[in-house]
């Protein structure tokens, strides 16, 4: 049976996550804020599922993002990437390779306006796409693919305040044209799910947005 280590793993996209691996088959390990990562002999995938957004901490633009928003969004969102990969990676070896999933945002991708400039927020999912992108030339020798998923806007607790703005709201014809509405967490999961299980693609970036960046 395939094994797989999913961090966020009580949040609305972690959660559906767990869901949809079990679903396939995989015995999952779920990790939360506060959990070990847990000591495994092999491992085929860790979807890293987790991730905050930093307005509460001080988060927003460049002149008026506070130094402890800026530190806790990237320590948060990134720098605990690398740990969790690092972590993953021997196991990785050990069985002969696996995947790496990381999650990054469309604004990752595309600059915020006035309703998304949260410049931490920004810089730590562009900072997700450029380390998984690496991880993936470094390691495809050994069989370990690297692979990105990058979301718009989706139904979650963490965008509970998108959720309840009549003004982005009246902006998703717009921005998530494809349905107009938000995304589901199932979205997301369903592709952290096929880059999981790809045997033949490594350092891409899937947008899952509603056709946000496409534009």
């Amino acid at each position: 049976m395939k094994v797989a280590v999913v961090t966020g793993s009580a949040g609305g996209i972690g959660s559906a996550t767990v869901a949809a691996f079990e679903g396939a088959g995989f015995t999952v390990h779920g990790v939360d804020r506060g959990d070990a990562f847990p000591v495994l002999d092999t491992l085929d995938a860790l979807v890293c599922a987790h991730g905050i957004s930093g307005r509460r901490f001080g988060d927003g633009p460049v002149d008026s993002c506070t130094d402890e928003g800026w530190d806790t969004v990237l320590d948060a969102n990134l720098k605990s990437v690398f740990l969790y990969a690092k972590h993953a990676i021997p196991a990785l070896r050990a069985n002969g390779g696996g995947a790496i999933v990381t999650v990054s945002s469309a604004l990752g991708l595309v600059g915020g306006d006035d309703d998304f400039a949260t410049h931490a927020y920004a810089a730590s999912k562009a900072g997700v796409i450029g380390l998984t992108r690496a991880m993936a030339v470094t390691y495809a020798r050994e069989g370990i693919r690297c692979n990105v998923v990058a979301p718009g806007l989706i139904a979650t607790p963490m965008s509970e305040r998108a959720q309840s703005d009549p003004a982005i709201i009246a902006r998703l014809p717009e921005l998530q044209p494809l349905t107009g509405g938000f995304g589901s967490a199932d979205d997301v999961a369903q592709a952290f799910l096929y880059l999981a299980t790809a045997p033949f693609v490594t350092g891409a970036v899937l947008s899952v947005d509603g056709g946000w960046t496409a534009r």
